[in-house]
């Protein structure tokens, strides 16, 4: 089985069990089927290090990007243009907008967003988005910055239905984390029932969102084939044919990755 994680934070891993050796958190995930993983950054400060830990390993790309939450950092398209030149980086973000998380006036976080949206024009690369709370801007601006015309994937979806409709009619993914298995996340299964198997990508958002039987403990990218078992049970489907499925989606938008078996 192939498996792919679409959405992992490599750099952000508690690595003291493994003696602070990536590498064997990589190599559970191959021993559990999941053969490629997008390392996504939120930092420009730590993009060296998500592109460093890509740049060893064949089956691993990375992002640029900066998280909506990161206040106390900037960033504008030329920066983002500068950094998104390896051959390596194979997507713009993760970004969007996050109205849980930080408060009061809220032009910063959309004006950083264009900022994304335009690098992803220039560069002709997807767009990884993250959004909370903040459905009607995040539409209004994808919207207005002709985010249709470069496509990209609403990453770690628990928004609501009409939503995801109207990204996927923009052409958007819709990816599905650990939160999916939850008990009580009753409107994201929903959700996850009507998306288009075609338009359906598979995350761990790893360190975090650990999904059943892991909530609450620190998630990984081996813990990709639990969201994938659950999700096929809810769409009565086979393991294997939705692994097949999202696989093949991940690499018709992620062009840039690298498809190896090693």
């Amino acid at each position: 089985m192939f498996l792919v994680d679409s959405h992992c934070h490599l750099d952000l891993l508690d690595l003291t069990a493994d003696s602070g050796d990536v590498a064997k958190v990589i190599e559970r995930a191959r021993q559990h089927g999941v053969h490629h993983l997008l390392n996504v950054c939120v930092s420009l400060k730590h993009f060296q290090a998500v592109l460093t830990t890509a740049s060893a390993y064949p089956f691993v790309s990375a992002s640029v990007g900066l998280h909506p939450n990161e206040q106390a950092e900037e960033v504008d398209t030329d920066t983002l243009l500068a950094l998104a030149q390896p051959q390596k980086v194979v997507a713009i973000g993760e970004t969007g907008l996050d109205y849980f998380r930080s408060q009061g006036e809220m032009n910063w976080q959309r004006e950083r967003f264009r900022a994304h949206v335009r690098a992803a024009h220039i560069t002709k690369k997807p767009l990884i988005i993250h959004t909370r709370q903040a459905q009607e801007d995040t539409i209004q601006v994808m919207q207005e910055e002709q985010a249709d015309q470069v496509g990209g994937v609403m990453h770690c979806f628990t928004e609501t239905w009409p939503m995801a409709k109207q990204a996927l009619d923009m052409g958007f993914y819709i990816s599905f984390s650990g939160i999916v298995t939850f008990k009580n996340a009753l409107s994201i299964q929903e959700v996850a029932c009507k998306v288009p198997l075609d338009r359906m990508l598979l995350e761990t958002d790893s360190p975090y969102l650990a999904p059943i039987p892991f909530r609450g403990k620190t998630n990984e990218p081996a813990n990709v084939k639990y969201i994938a078992a659950y999700m096929a049970a809810l769409r009565k489907m086979s393991v294997a044919d939705l692994a097949e499925q999202t696989t093949r989606n991940f690499f018709t938008l992620f062009k840039g990755a690298e498809r190896t078996h090693v």
